[in-house]
Parts: structure tokens; C-alpha cells; sequence
């Protein structure tokens, strides 16, 4: 029979009791490790996260009074309060035993015991430290979707020909473990797709966790990520799983990838290939089993070449390689995009029977979004607030269809407006280029970038 998954300790002053358990134990579990000196309990408990800890009640000679348990057990359920403690005591010792749980022992076990006993034991309190690890971790789990943005994700639309292209591609790799790498200007629906890969996939009924690296300062990246030790810095009140731990068993997606500084970006890499992370403040390692996804809107393969992003990095996240083409090369799906959103916003604002006529469809062909779908759907919800009418007509959308005379531009002296208006020319000069769209503007790429975020494009 396969030995069962599981790190045990044994604490006791008797070095016979602790060679006999051992010799046991180790056939059936696989990590057993033995100790005669409490005092080296914190010791173990820095190098091995153990499943169950049994503990002797006395370690004084000619002491029975179980103190010396009872302090030890408080030590443990101090270091690991998730801790699962079996005490050992002599025959007799049941009031003892019962003062000992009511302090937070799981059980008891009189010594000498029969072997059998021992293992069943041992295997119940496995089970209840399984159950205690998995509330943490939902809990955990929840408070962090909790605390997201509530966006609504259901609804991945596109009749087009490269959507159709997007979906065949989403179907075939979905069901599979490999990495994703989504490439797409902003607001063209990159977490969509992450979230589709993600219901197509085997862990469809496990956790989606969403890390935005593109807001997550440098200082804060370990702890957000591989989460931290209670004491490793002066916030750190409690223990706290990062999101590799959450993710656990489900996808993680790292949207904007490309905003990542080189040392970050080689951390992250030696988790991705050990597929181990440590809390900030621990030496301790946990596994971690999680489908990854990354996005970003950046043109990695440039910045390789510029020596910005690590090429070992970018083979370690695409695996497979998908991209969100712009709203201005899916046009074909304005009218179907136009309806749902009416839709969505019309229950919204209490305006249900919105209709939108052909000529409004067209004029919304004719322009070049350069905000992608984000911008669609702003536009949308604008008009849709803004009207009186039972139909949203082209007068209901302000759109810049021609580029406006240098005289136009003169009309506006709003630093603000003026600043927008430059950011919008040159993307659409650039194709939608960020790199080249900063270089021409004068800015980094991240200065553009949070300027994107900014004005909502």
C-alpha cells in the first residue's frame, strides 16, 4: 500500500517511545520526524509546514502534572495556528488529556498504544487538518474576488472572421494546461479571453485570480504574489497566502505583463519554473499547481530585443500565442457589440425599448476607436443617458470621424483635452503602436500607459 501524503513530528523526552513511532510511522506516512527536545520544536516548524504534530505531556523528570505539555502545545498552536496536536500521555492521564484539548489539542493517545489505534488516529486528524486548510483558503480565496471590480464577464461576443479565429483558437487550447500568452491593444477584451481559456479548462469549477502587475508597486510585488509571514514587515499582522497560493489548482492571470521591471521579472520567472513559492519572511516553500495566463498590450519581442524583457520569460508564458484584434478590425461586429450594450444599459437606466437605426450604425463603423471595445462601451452607456428619445441616432454620439484642422485644434486651450487629443493622434499615426506612440510623444511607455488608463482609452 502507497504511503499517504503527510509530515508528522514527534516530540517526546523518551528516545525508545520516539525510535518505535518512527519505525511505524515512516512505513505509512511520508515524512516522519522525530525530536526529544521541545525546545527545538520552533527550529522544525522553520524548515516544514507539518500536517501533525504529537506531543508528549511531560518532560520533566518525575512530573506528571502536564504542564510542560500545555506550554509546548500553546507554542505550537502560536507558531501554526492551523496546527493539528495529538498529546501523548500515560494511562490514567484523562483529565489531563481533556485539560489539554480544551487548550486546543485535536486528540489524545495513551501510551503504550497499539499501532493500529496510533494510525487511525493520525489519519482522522489528517482529514481535519485538510478541511481546516481548505476554509482558509476559500475564505481567503473569497476575500479576494470580493474584492475586485464587479465586471461582467458572460458575455464574449464576435461574429467576424478574427473573433471566429479567436474562438477556434480559445476551444483548442481551453481544454489543455498550457500557458497563454494574449496579446491586444487596451480594451480589446484580453481578460475575457482569459476568463473563456479558463471555462473551457478542467479547473473551470476552481478559482480565476486576476493580478493587474501594471498596479502593483515594486515594493508590495512579493507579498501581493507569494503573500507573507506574520512579522516579516511592519503591516504584517497575520499570515497571508499570495495569489500563487490562491490560485492554487485554478488559473492565474497576469494582465499587463509587459509594465514588470527586470528583477521582478526574474522572481517571478524562478517561481514559474519551480512551481514552489515563499511567503516574504519564510524559508518555507509550498507547491503550487496553477494554469497559467498572461496579457499584456506591450510589444514584448521589442523589448527583448531592447534587453527590457527577459527572453526565457516570454518562451516560459506563451506556449501558445493569442491575439485580440482591434475593434477597427472586427468592424463587422459593431452592430451585434451595439445591441448587446443597449441592452445591458437599457435595463440599466430604466430605457428598454432603445433602438438603434442603420445611419447610427454606420457612423460608428466610420470611426476608428482607438479605446477599442472599453470606449465602445462608454460611448454606449453615454448616449444611451444622455438621450430623450426612444432611438439613439448618429447625433447622439460626439465622434471625431476626420482628423481635424490644425485651426480646430487652436479652438481648445484645455491642457487636458489638448493632452488627449496629441495622445489619440498618435496612436492612430502609430496604428495603435504604444512603443511607437510614446516615442513620438516623447514619453515611456509606462508614462503613456497610465495616461491611457487616465482618459479612459
Amino acid at each position: 500500500m502507497p504511503k499517504r501524503e503527510a509530515k508528522i513530528l514527534v516530540v517526546d523526552d523518551d528516545m525508545d517511545i520516539l525510535n518505535t513511532a518512527r519505525m511505524y510511522l515512516k512505513q505509512q506516512f511520508t515524512l516522519v520526524q522525530i525530536e526529544n527536545n521541545p525546545e527545538n520544536i520552533p527550529l522544525h516548524f522553520e524548515r516544514e509546514n507539518y500536517d501533525v504534530v504529537l506531543l508528549d505531556m511531560n518532560f520533566r523528570k518525575g512530573e506528571n502534572d502536564g504542564e510542560d505539555g500545555l506550554k509546548w502545545l500553546n507554542r505550537v498552536l502560536t507558531i501554526d495556528p492551523n496546527a493539528i496536536v495529538i498529546l501523548i500521555t500515560a494511562y490514567g492521564e484523562f483529565d489531563l488529556a481533556v485539560k489539554a484539548i480544551k487548550a486546543g489539542a485535536t486528540d489524545f493517545i495513551t501510551k503504550p498504544w497499539k499501532n493500529e489505534k496510533l494510525y487511525g488516529t493520525i489519519t482522522s486528524a489528517l482529514e481535519l487538518r485538510k478541511n481546516k486548510l481548505e476554509v482558509d483558503r476559500l475564505k481567503s480565496t473569497q476575500k479576494t474576488i470580493s474584492g475586485d471590480i464587479d465586471q461582467k464577464y458572460e458575455h464574449f461576443l464576435g461574429e467576424s472572421l478574427p473573433m471566429q479565429q479567436v474562438f477556434s483558437l480559445i476551444n483548442k487550447v481551453g481544454p489543455t494546461d498550457a500557458n497563454v500568452l494574449i496579446l491586444g491593444e487596451n480594451g480589446t477584451g484580453k481578460e475575457l479571453a482569459a476568463r473563456a481559456l479558463h471555462r473551457q479548462s478542467d479547473r473551470a469549477d476552481k478559482v480565476f485570480i486576476n493580478v493587474d502587475l501594471g498596479s502593483i508597486s515594486e515594493t508590495l510585488f512579493e507579498s501581493e504574489l507569494f503573500g507573507h509571514a506574520k512579522g516579516a514587515f511592519t503591516d504584517a499582522k497575520e499570515d497571508k497566502p499570495g495569489r500563487f497560493e490562491l490560485a492554487s489548482g485554478g488559473t492565474l492571470f497576469l494582465d499587463e505583463i509587459g509594465n514588470l521591471s527586470l528583477p521582478l521579472q526574474a522572481k517571478l520567472l524562478t517561481v514559474l519554473q519551480q512551481r514552489k513559492v515563499s511567503r516574504v519572511g519564510s524559508n518555507k516553500q509550498t507547491e503550487i499547481d496553477i494554469r497559467l495566463i498572461a496579457a499584456t498590450n506591450m510589444p514584448l519581442y521589442e523589448m527583448v530585443k531592447e534587453g527590457t524583457f527577459r527572453q526565457d520569460l516570454l518562451y516560459r508564458i506563451n506556449t501558445v500565442e493569442l491575439r485580440m484584434p482591434s475593434l477597427a478590425e472586427r468592424k463587422d461586429d459593431i452592430e451585434l457589440l451595439a445591441k448587446h450594450f443597449i441592452s445591458v444599459f437599457g435595463k440599466k437606466y430604466k430605457k428598454e425599448n432603445l433602438r438603434i437605426d442603420t445611419s447610427t450604425i454606420n457612423k460608428l463603423k466610420r470611426y476608428h476607436w482607438p479605446g477599442n471595445i472599453r470606449e465602445f462601451e462608454h460611448a454606449i452607456e453615454r448616449a444611451i443617458i444622455l438621450t430623450d428619445e426612444n432611438k439613439l441616432s448618429p447625433n447622439d454620439f460626439m465622434l471625431q470621424t476626420t482628423p481635424k484642422s490644425n485651426s480646430e485644434d487652436d479652438d481648445t486651450l484645455n491642457i487636458t483635452e489638448m493632452e488627449k487629443r496629441l495622445i489619440l493622434k498618435a496612436l492612430d499615426k502609430h496604428g495603435g503602436n504604444v512603443t511607437r506612440a510614446a516615442k513620438e510623444l516623447g514619453l515611456d511607455r509606462l508614462a503613456l500607459y497610465r495616461r491611457l488608463q487616465k482618459y479612459g482609452l
